[in-house]
């Protein structure tokens, strides 16, 4: 049986786009536990967190919330807890700890 993927990876495919070069594409890929996850997603995270903090908002933080549930699903938060995400004086991931956990919260 596999788990469920996350249902945003084909907006997550048109936004992490804005990594690679001009008519380069990112699959989406199968892990082991049968979900789908799209390619380049930790990458663009990074890319919009640098956006974040050196102060551009609005779309770069939808994207970056659109990214939380491939990030949670590759683990990026079973390396470093929520609460460590949104400690420190890094505004940009801040953000993104703080949307991982109001994501968890309505999924629970």
């Amino acid at each position: 049986m596999s788990e469920e993927s996350p249902e945003n990876t084909e907006q997550l495919g048109a936004i992490n786009k804005k990594i690679v070069a001009e008519g380069e594409e990112l699959p989406a890929v199968t892990l082991k536990d049968g979900s789908r996850v799209q390619t380049g997603t930790v990458a663009t995270m990074l890319r919009n967190v640098a956006l974040y903090n050196s102060g551009e908002r609005g779309k770069v933080e939808e994207e970056l919330e659109t990214a939380v549930p491939t990030l949670i699903k590759v683990g990026l938060f079973e390396l470093f807890s929520l609460d460590e995400w949104i400690s420190g004086s890094n505004p940009g991931r801040s953000f993104v700890g703080q949307s991982a956990k109001k994501y968890l919260a309505k999924k629970s």
